[in-house]
């Protein structure tokens, strides 16, 4: 989710497709909790732990922006961490806590909580007892997000794995997709070009990931005001 899009041997080639260009109508919530005008990458102070590069957001927003241009100011809040599992998120955790807290800033100025979007998976396919624990954990983080957060209808939209880390991928897909909450949606990444490390995906599937994203949050029409 965090993006390594343009990414070869950690360093970034700093080329950002027009669909990932920065728009006065789009911010991000930085590390120090301001907000800006959101650029690529919008993870590289919150996921420091690696080098960042194009993800999904930046498309996604843009793509709401072209489709429904009222649809007023966007603001991401950025909270990825590439290379951790679902138990590092769970309620209560350092990732999870930080997570709260930024949404939670983020909406003191006002602003609508839309939708959650989740993309990630890879490193519980390393373990099965991670994978075959991870429909579960899956379910309990968007339930302890809504209830934590007041927003029991939150929409959620998730990412469905095309790339693994370890040989338990298809357990881990098969939780995504089969997953029964409500106000949840599920887009597959399955086919979408990798990048060079093999496991993240490319600039131009970014793109295309976010664009899925966005029409996916845009499909949820009435649902998303909650």
């Amino acid at each position: 989710m965090s993006g390594r899009g343009g990414v070869v041997n950690n360093i970034f080639d700093w080329y950002i497709p027009p669909e990932c260009q920065s728009d006065s109508s789009i911010l991000r919530l930085t590390r120090g909790l301001s907000w800006e005008v959101a650029k690529e990458p919008i993870h590289q102070d919150i996921d420091y732990y690696a080098i960042c590069g194009i993800g999904p957001g930046m498309s996604f927003a843009n793509s709401i922006l072209k489709n429904d241009p009222k649809i007023g100011v966007i603001g991401l809040v950025p909270c990825a961490v590439g290379f951790t599992n679902i138990s590092q998120w769970s309620q209560g955790s350092l990732y999870y806590n930080e997570m709260l807290n930024r949404t939670l800033i983020a909406l003191e100025g006002g602003g609508t909580l839309r939708a959650l979007l989740w993309y990630q998976g890879e490193s519980d396919t390393l373990n099965v007892e991670d994978a075959e624990l991870y429909e579960s954990r899956l379910q309990k983080f968007f339930t302890d997000v809504r209830n934590d957060l007041d927003a029991p209808y939150l929409p959620i939209i998730q990412v469905a794995l095309t790339t693994t880390l370890g040989p338990y991928k298809e357990i881990i897909r098969q939780a995504q997709l089969g997953i029964q909450l409500q106000n949840v949606k599920t887009v597959d990444a399955n086919g979408l070009k990798v990048g060079p490390d093999y496991v993240h995906l490319s600039t131009p599937a970014q793109v295309q990931l976010g664009q899925m994203l966005a029409n996916a949050f845009l499909e949820s029409g009435s649902d998303t005001a909650h």
